[in-house]
């Protein structure tokens, strides 16, 4: 969204102009002022709560935790790999491997 230059603000005025009339014009500028302040006041309760509550008992801010991003990747395994194609090729699998008789 790009920000607002001074033709929009321009045309945003005169509309507003035509669909209030200038008498009703300034009382909204008003209560659209007040509506704000009380906006940014709360906000900034909220903030220098959440600031509040994060410092520890000896007044110092709190550290964040480390956090360490471990990034999973899947092994794939071919089904032609893993599984021998013919019962001929299993069977020469098992006779390829040494057998452990005691």
């Amino acid at each position: 969204m790009p920000g607002l230059g001074f033709p929009e603000i321009l045309t945003i005025l005169i509309v507003a102009l035509l669909v209030f009339g200038p008498r009703k014009l300034p009382e909204l500028g008003k209560s659209l002022g007040a509506g704000l302040r009380e906006f940014r006041r709360s906000t900034q309760g909220l903030k220098d709560e959440f600031e509040e509550a994060t410092r520890d008992l000896s007044g110092q801010p709190v550290k964040p935790a480390e956090v360490t991003v471990i990034s999973a990747q899947p092994q794939v395994i071919r089904a032609d790999a893993a599984v021998p194609q013919s019962t001929t090729e299993a069977s020469e699998q098992l006779a390829a491997q040494p057998t452990n008789q005691a």
